[in-house]
């Protein structure tokens, strides 16, 4: 940590009795000052003819203008070089001193010009403090530094480790700065473990520590992890765990911990794993069905139980799908990859949660005359049911028989029956052109899988309903799309023509639309703020609209709203979010928008 400061002492002197003596007090950049915390070489030159000194050196105080009656270093080489080196022994650590080189003759002693440089500092002096509170995984420990070296404590704290004299490269804490006691925590220990500490402080010196402590930690718990939940069934799941670390001590059980309720514990029901470390599999019998449970890997050593995360999963609920085959299919869904005769290429109905008996779902038939049946697998391996008369499933049974439509068609394997409910489709309220007294008719599409419409509704609600008997009606609770048997009304916010489709192609999953359209862009009145709203042209099953138009572009939107719009370049094939539709050239327009075919459509005419 030695620092280079040149400095050289030049001496000049007149006497009255040796005037050809000169000594040039003039310090020169080219010579050097060696300073260390204890010691300092200095380098003098004494500019004379001929020696005529008894004695020359170096006088340093800790005040200005030293003089030989303080304290001095005399010169010991040669006498008859001009340069002289000079080093200070015993010097004080980070202290500043005065120094001047000296000459003595028979005239007297004369003196070179003053310099002074300030010592190095030292590293500080730092105690270590007894370790305390120890457990299986933490400590408390620390130190003081008593004494700071004569420069600024930048750092301090203690390091620790398995191994004898640990430094700062290894595992260490930083509890502040400067002088004084501090309190060390020590954490992330292992358990039964022997660790070695000392404190450290750090000034620009470098680096000091205080004498070496040891302890040994107390036996911890063991660390596990709880394995994700796999192969769940309605009545089973398999999961486990991993015992990564034991504590120190020996792990005399592990296992799989469960139920019902979160963070289950070994005083409910478990699953015994074995001993020792490593991973291990538990697998769960006897559940509930569509049950929630709760599981957590255990692992016991002497000084308790530890727990891995606590997982959540739910049994499969008991679900059914039958599929139904028949002579119908390919007629029926244009288009699909279904099939005649093929029970993994047909429509389905499925049973729910709630009622895992009873299957429902809604199947097309074109034919003027269909058969069918119903298939328990997507293969022919049965049981397959057929007509056992009276509505009752018969796995001898024929085909079922059906004349053309929207078939309703549930089946209990309960009582083994069956029904199939030729259904037609509307939209009925007070917001519909018949009120509540009867449905406004839907038409169904094949192509769609859904039933569709364009109906002027006022602002009031409306419900879809079939056959012209509350029997089959659906309501929306939310009024978020999602429908449900004998559910809320579902509210009309504005009045307009209204896009209508009721999908009931997935069973136990119906949905519907309501969209009102307009159009709406920069080369519209209402610019990108407001839309135009269009109308329903029931001769060419349009909807429809005649307006100025400025050069910009356009888009079509559903109910004021930029989550369903309409744009693109091909007006054949619109999509949704599609480019802006440009006009070139200003004038009066007709607008077109066809919604009801499967790839909507538009025209724009300039009259």
């Amino acid at each position: 940590m030695a620092v280079l400061v040149t400095a050289t002492i030049f001496f000049a002197a007149c006497t009255k009795e040796k005037s050809d003596i000169r000594l040039i007090p003039t310090l020169a950049s080219t010579q050097t000052l060696n300073i260390k915390s204890d010691a300092a070489t200095v380098v003098g030159f004494v500019v004379a003819a001929g020696d005529g000194f008894i004695e020359k050196g170096v006088c340093y105080s800790t005040t200005p203008a030293p003089t030989t009656a303080a304290s001095k270093v005399a010169y010991t080489g040669q006498n008859n070089t001009a340069t002289f080196n000079v080093t200070l022994p015993g010097l004080a650590y980070a202290t500043k001193y005065y120094a001047r080189a000296y000459a003595v003759n028979a005239s007297g002693t004369i003196y070179g010009t003053e310099l002074n440089f300030t010592t190095l500092p030292v590293v500080p002096t730092v105690t270590t403090t007894a370790i305390t509170a120890i457990t299986g995984n933490a400590a408390a420990g620390g130190g003081n530094v008593t004494v700071t070296g004569g420069a600024e404590v930048t750092a301090r704290g203690i390091c620790f480790g398995l191994n004898h004299l640990p430094t700062v490269a290894d595992t260490k804490t930083s509890d502040s700065k400067g002088p004084g006691a501090f309190v060390s925590a020590l954490t992330a220990l292992k358990g039964n473990k022997t660790y070695y500490v000392r404190a450290y402080a750090i000034n620009s010196a470098g680096t000091a520590y205080g004498p070496e402590v040891s302890f040994t930690t107390l036996v911890d718990l063991p660390v596990v992890t709880t394995v994700d939940v796999t192969a769940i069934s309605k009545t089973g799941a398999v999961s486990g765990g991993n015992v990564t670390y034991d504590g120190g001590g020996t792990v005399t059980a592990r296992g799989l911990a469960w139920g019902t309720t979160a963070n289950p514990t070994i005083a409910g029901t478990k699953i015994d794993g074995g001993t020792g470390l490593g991973a291990f599999v538990s697998t769960l019998t006897g559940l509930q069905k569509f049950a929630t449970y709760h599981v957590r890997a255990f692992a016991t050593n002497s000084v308790g139980t530890a727990y891995g995360a606590d997982i959540q999963f739910t049994t499969l609920a008991d679900i059914q799908t039958w599929n139904i085959p028949g002579n119908y299919v390919a007629a029926s869904y244009p288009g699909t990859t279904f099939a005649d005769w093929s029970p993994d290429k047909s429509p389905q109905v499925i049973s729910t949660i709630a009622a895992p008996d009873k299957l429902e779902g809604y199947v097309y038939m074109a034919n003027a005359a269909n058969e069918w049946k119903f298939a328990t697998q997507p293969n022919w391996n049965g049981p397959n049911y057929g007509d056992g008369g009276a509505g009752k499933l018969d796995a001898n049974g024929g085909n079922i028989a059906s004349t053309a439509g929207y078939y309703k068609l549930n089946a209990n394997t309960t009582t083994m029956t069956f029904t199939a409910v030729k259904t037609a489709w509307g939209v009925i309220g007070d917001a519909s052109p018949l009120g509540w007294n009867d449905e406004t008719a839907l038409t169904y599409s094949p192509n769609q899988r859904v039933w569709q419409g364009v109906v002027h509704l006022t602002a009031a609600s409306i419900k879809f309903r079939a056959n012209h008997d509350w029997g089959l009606n659906y309501g929306s609770d939310k009024a978020d799309g999602n429908l449900g048997a004998g559910a809320a009304n579902i509210p009309v916010s504005l009045e307009s023509d209204y896009a209508i489709t009721l999908d009931l192609s997935h069973p136990n999953a119906y949905t519907y639309t309501a969209n009102r359209w307009g159009v709406i862009g920069d080369a519209t009145p209402g610019g990108w703020g407001t839309d135009t709203n269009m109308t329903w042209d029931a001769t060419n099953k349009v909807l429809k609209v005649t307006l100025n138009l400025t050069v910009g572009a356009i888009k079509f939107r559903a109910n004021d709203d930029w989550a369903v719009n309409l744009g693109g370049l091909n007006l054949a094939a619109l999509t949704n979010g599609g480019d802006n539709i440009p006009i070139a050239i200003a004038g009066n327009y007709t607008l077109t928008l066809d919604v009801l075919k499967a790839v909507p459509s538009c025209t724009v005419t300039k009259n």
